[in-house]
């Protein structure tokens, strides 16, 4: 069973040497080289690139665009500075606001330091909602506001992070697990064990709409693996909307495979397959708050197996996100088995297939 912790603790290199041998992962080691001889994705711009393809004034003050590839709308200042994007199909919006830095010591020296605040629209956005009332009123009320948005969500669970309790004394942030220890041997040898959504966090039953209801396990609190961290953040604390699997309901999906072959959203970077042939070949079009999916594990077949959200660039330029991992047992945007970078020619760049925008 899987206990509150005060820190977690750090997985010896003989722990990952001795998975080797039973489930077939590579080390720590591996997972962090760059390989030579491999074209290298590098990020250009997270939120520029694409062709105007039409432009408008408001006030005078500020100036909206549209631009392709995907179909978005710009809100730029009188200073030229972009203030906000939104993307034709998508309820995630970015908006620019105060200056925050986002670092996790215990696992890597990276840190994010961005302007960037992730928020979810009540509608999914469509050329010219920029007119609509329901537009007008959410743009008012978060355009300048420092309420939690949906990277203040996804660190509320890394390493370290105090508890917060709803107004029904309800633990719904705090340092979280990815899962139980492994202590059966099976799964082919995993460390911890995946299958721990939200509610298993939460550790109180999720009466979803299509009528089940998610009974958490008590070796599972406080736990949440890579789509369960994702649900947690996007689903529980933001609002989108939950299915109680992969197939039944609507919105989104509950395991990471599920996520990326799901109607829901706009697919920023296609899925075209699972093979490393299949790695997307430019990056350029990813933005703070996609979601990214990753092919990490040849025992899943066709299936994708782990999913991450986009925080943006560090202060070394390398675009990171941050995901739930056994290795580091939960959130994190560590180096601890593969740095979580997506340009270069690290483990999880190289594993990256696909992109979406909910």
């Amino acid at each position: 069973m899987a206990g509150k912790k005060k820190s977690r603790p750090v997985v010896t290199g003989l722990v990952l040497l001795a998975l080797v041998g039973t489930s077939g992962y590579l080390t720590v080691e591996l997972r962090k080289q760059e390989e030579p001889g491999v074209t290298e994705v590098r990020n250009v711009g997270v939120l520029e690139g694409g062709r105007s393809t039409e432009a408008s004034t408001d006030t005078g003050k500020e100036a909206w665009s549209r631009l392709e590839n995907p179909a978005r709308s710009v809100l730029r200042g009188a200073d030229g500075q972009i203030k906000a994007v939104f993307t034709d199909g998508a309820r995630i919006a970015t908006l620019s606001g105060p200056a925050r830095t986002f670092q996790e010591p215990t696992s890597t020296a990276s840190k994010v330091s961005t302007t960037d605040w992730v928020r979810l629209m009540p509608e999914k956005w469509s050329k010219g909602a920029e007119k609509e009332k329901w537009f007008k009123e959410w743009y008012a009320e978060y355009r300048n506001s420092k309420e939690d948005d949906i990277f203040a969500f996804a660190f509320q669970y890394v390493a370290g992070a105090p508890q917060k309790k709803d107004g029904q004394g309800t633990v719904i942030a705090g340092d979280a697990n990815f899962g139980p220890l492994n202590t059966s041997g099976a799964e082919g040898g995993d460390l911890r064990l995946e299958q721990s959504d939200f509610y298993d966090y939460l550790g109180v039953p999720y009466p979803f709409r299509d009528g089940v209801v998610g009974q958490p396990e008590s070796m599972r609190a406080r736990s949440i693996d890579c789509s369960g961290f994702i649900r947690m953040v996007l689903g529980y604390r933001a609002r989108y909307p939950l299915m109680s699997s992969d197939t039944s309901g609507d919105g989104l999906p509950r395991t990471a495979n599920g996520m990326a072959r799901s109607k829901q959203g706009v697919d920023i970077l296609p899925l075209a397959g699972i093979t490393a042939q299949d790695r997307p070949s430019a990056i350029d079009q990813l933005q703070p708050g996609d979601l990214v999916f990753f092919k990490l594990d040849t025992r899943t077949g066709q299936r994708l197996d782990h999913v991450g959200l986009v925080l943006g660039h560090d202060t070394e330029g390398h675009l990171i996100f941050v995901s739930s991992r056994e290795e580091v047992n939960g959130p994190t945007i560590g180096d601890v088995g593969g740095v979580s970078r997506l340009d270069g020619n690290g483990y999880y760049a190289k594993t990256l297939r696909s992109a979406k925008r909910l």
